[in-house]
């Protein structure tokens, strides 16, 4: 069983959607999958969620916090939301091959990192709280940005557990934590009236003497004049959403109001939508487990979706996004693609080589260490075809500036340089991980041999086309000086490819 993670990295940004897809591009950059990503504007928030493996995953949720500590203010974010930070929660929650302690465990991690490179401050949480009264995520938010801004510092008990004992400027802090799966359900009433919603939320949730294992909040839709219920249910097992759907519209009748609409924020477990059909329905003699198709198919493991799902649809994918007429992605993807693929077909090569129980030391020590190389470049090259888009993005926004702007001409000589600076990396990284496939031919087995060869022609590949690239770019550039200096380097990035 491979070892997966699902993350769910709330931030507080829900209106401007470059700024989201930013976001959205850094954590896919480290190698992950995105699920989802839920947008708000009246919250002013967004939900992302994610999966991978541990360390993929880890990197990615950082580089979530790292970009948005560079695009988003709280000092003049407003939204219905609470939070207290850019990047508000992350929390890491077990799917396969990994348990809740695991998960605490990445937490601590990423909480280490968060609060040591970007300086902001970090409170574990939930299955990951080193004190009790931080289990609670509503506790550890308590006072919002405003107010932990105040007391940070000054109030022993708002001390955080890792990064500085003081608000970051401007991203303020993150509560970073382990949680198993929940649901999160709104409800939307057909009223504006925010003192019945406030006393409906209170009733409802567990610490009002509602139901179990629920948390609810009532907030203010301006924009379509409606009291929003939102709700967590922390354990849907034992509040189910219908029970927690009832008991709203039971709550709002009193007021004399109705549930209008419900909606589903994020992902949510299918067992979840199964129990409220089976609580809503007057079914008899079913079960789920023998007569839903997919579950069934996943027992006898048949694949539950369509026979094209996987990697296969993945590479049509990728190829079908390269012959769309969109200018990204482009030639500098194309490289990082190779580059990652390259590599990932030396992980494979040198991760069989090393089952053999007839490898001497010496060898199985090369082989070790050459397999944690291609993993790593593997994400470099991840991130550098995400980089490449996105530079090209940013050469045509400089572009579509007026023309009597005077910032204009500026805009689009660094856009040109990044856009050359991106494949540059490309080149350099596809020259060293080729000349380290080639030495780790003499080491492979004999089975992936000719596995590890098409690994060093696809980084050779990958550093020609990068090469491209860079050169185009470079006849743009105006500072001779500067393209001088990036031709040189991109000379000795290809100089550095081995022989054929």
């Amino acid at each position: 069983m491979s070892i997966l993670v699902e993350c769910v990295p709330n931030f507080s940004e829900g209106r401007d959607r470059a700024k989201v897809d930013a976001v959205v591009a850094a954590a896919r950059a480290a190698g992950v999958v995105i699920l989802d990503v839920e947008i708000d504007a009246d919250h002013n928030r967004c939900v992302l969620s994610l999966a991978g493996a541990p360390q993929a995953a880890l990197q990615a949720c950082f580089e979530v916090a790292k970009k948005c500590r560079e695009l988003i203010d709280l000092n003049v974010h407003k939204g219905e939301h609470p939070r207290m930070g850019a990047v508000d929660v992350i929390p890491f929650i077990p799917v396969s091959g990994i348990d809740i302690q695991g998960c605490a465990k990445l937490a601590e991690a990423l909480g280490e990192r968060i609060g040591r490179e970007l300086e902001i401050p970090v409170f574990l949480y939930d299955q990951a709280a080193r004190k009790p009264e931080r289990r609670d995520l509503a506790s550890v938010r308590k006072g919002q940005f405003e107010g932990l801004r105040e007391l940070i510092g000054k109030d022993p008990a708002r001390s955080p557990d890792f990064g500085p004992n003081r608000i970051h400027p401007t991203a303020g802090a993150v509560a970073v934590g382990a949680r198993r799966q929940i649901v999160n359900f709104n409800m939307n009433l057909d009223i504006a009236d925010m003192a019945a919603g406030k006393d409906i939320a209170r009733r409802l949730r567990a610490s009002g003497g509602g139901l179990p294992c629920l948390r609810a909040k009532e907030i203010l839709l301006e924009r379509r004049a409606q009291v929003q219920i939102s709700t967590v249910l922390t354990d849907y097992k034992t509040t189910s959403i219908k029970r927690a759907l009832e008991e709203c519209a039971r709550l709002a009748r009193e007021h004399g109001a109705a549930v209008k609409t419900a909606e589903i924020v994020g992902l949510l477990p299918r067992q979840a939508l199964v129990d409220f059909a089976l609580e809503s329905l007057p079914l008899e003699n079913f079960n789920p487990d023998v007569q839903i198709l997919e579950s069934r198919l996943e027992a006898a493991g048949l694949p539950a979706g369509k026979s094209d799902e996987g990697w296969q649809a993945a590479a049509a994918a990728v190829s079908d996004a390269l012959a769309g007429t969109e200018a990204t992605p482009g030639g500098g993807s194309a490289a990082g693609i190779a580059g990652a693929m390259g590599c990932a077909l030396a992980v494979m090569a040198t991760a069989i080589s090393l089952k053999s129980k007839k490898l001497d030391a010496a060898k199985r020590t090369g082989l070790e260490r050459s397999r944690e190389r291609f993993s790593a470049w593997k994400a470099d090259f991840q991130r550098l075809t995400a980089e490449d888009a996105a530079a090209f993005d940013g050469f045509m926004a400089a572009a579509a500036l007026p023309k009597d702007d005077a910032q204009r001409p500026l805009r689009m000589q660094e856009a040109l340089l990044r856009a050359a600076q991106v494949p540059l990396e490309t080149a350099r990284l596809a020259g060293e991980a080729c000349a380290l496939a080639r030495q780790a031919l003499a080491l492979c087995g004999a089975s992936v041999a000719s596995d590890m060869g098409c690994a060093a022609h696809l980084l050779r590949a990958s550093a020609r086309c990068a090469a491209e690239n860079v050169r185009i770019n470079l006849g743009g550039i105006k500072d001779s000086a500067v393209s001088g200096r990036l031709e040189a380097e991109l000379r000795k990035a290809l100089e550095a490819l081995p022989p054929n």
